[in-house]
């Protein structure tokens, strides 16, 4: 469960959200420019309309960006809310690796920002949060895709984020002359 708590850690985080970054690996990051999240992350905010999200996310900050397996994840994230999140509160969750569903599930959102020493309700104001988590070393190669969709208990939107994320060769320099080894 802590790659679920991660993810809604993220979604909340941004929005104050970031996104299972306990899956996140090494090498390639995709992301779209007109939907990033401002900050160093690879979140995106979903094809949808964001004018009546309760909270906006206004910066998430990985370190290291990408993430890398077998290594301690920073995630900072900032953000307004605008109303109050309530007792209620839920996010869709859905993780595929490649065309593989790893997890598609909805979950209690208050539960989970336990997880960053928050409890509903969250009252309406400029929320910063900074977690750190230890990412797994025996994460896959492959690719990652999350999407994160979050509601108040009254069904308005909180937020929507995705990432994708693709485990792969780490690539580490071994000279001032940065030759790339694969391993």
């Amino acid at each position: 469960m802590r790659f679920f708590s991660v993810a809604c850690i993220a979604a909340l985080s941004a929005s104050n959200f970031v996104s299972a970054g306990s899956w996140f690996g090494t090498d390639d990051v995709t992301v779209n420019e007109a939907k990033k999240v401002p900050g160093d992350s690879p979140l995106q905010f979903c094809d949808t309309d964001h004018a009546k999200d309760t909270v906006h996310i206004e910066k998430v900050d990985l370190l290291p960006n990408p993430p890398e397996s077998g290594a301690k994840l920073i995630i900072h994230a900032t953000g307004t809310v605008f109303e109050p999140i309530e007792k209620g509160a839920y996010v869709k969750l859905t993780v595929k690796y490649g065309l593989i569903r790893l997890i598609s599930t909805t979950a209690d959102l208050c539960d989970q920002v336990e997880n960053v020493d928050l409890k509903c309700p969250i009252e309406k104001g400029v929320l910063s949060i900074t977690k750190a988590v230890d990412i797994p070393k025996e994460v896959p190669p492959g690719t990652y895709n999350v999407f994160a969709d979050v509601y108040n208990s009254d069904d308005t939107p909180i937020t929507c984020l995705e990432a994708s994320v693709t485990f792969g060769s780490k690539r580490k320099s071994t000279d001032a002359s940065e030759s790339v080894v694969d391993l």
